[in-house]
């Protein structure tokens, strides 16, 4: 799990949780504020896009509706400029 070094995700509840989980942690870079910024954009995108505009009776809907979002329309039909106006199935298929 990547996070900022927020003391929220630096203390010993939270490192213990991932523990339990079995999940690695691993942390933005200090005075990089830059790693976090594709996952920030695709979560705004995806909240601008789907969450706000729709709405969901359970969780598994909601679930299913963003995956069909993110796997039918954002990684096949959705170009992104910082991948030259590809898909991203289209760039990784390069």
């Amino acid at each position: 799990m990547h996070t900022d070094l927020g003391s929220q995700y630096t203390g010993f509840a939270f490192e213990n949780k991932l523990h339990d989980l079995d999940l690695v942690h691993s942390y933005s870079r200090k005075g990089t504020p830059y790693d976090n910024a594709g996952v920030e954009s695709i979560h705004a995108t995806l909240k601008k896009e789907k969450v706000y505009i729709d709405s969901y009776q359970t969780a598994k809907q909601a679930k299913m509706r963003l995956f069909q979002y993110i796997e039918g329309w954002y990684n096949r039909k959705r170009i992104h400029g910082a991948i030259g106006y590809l898909t991203p199935v289209a760039f990784e298929q390069q």
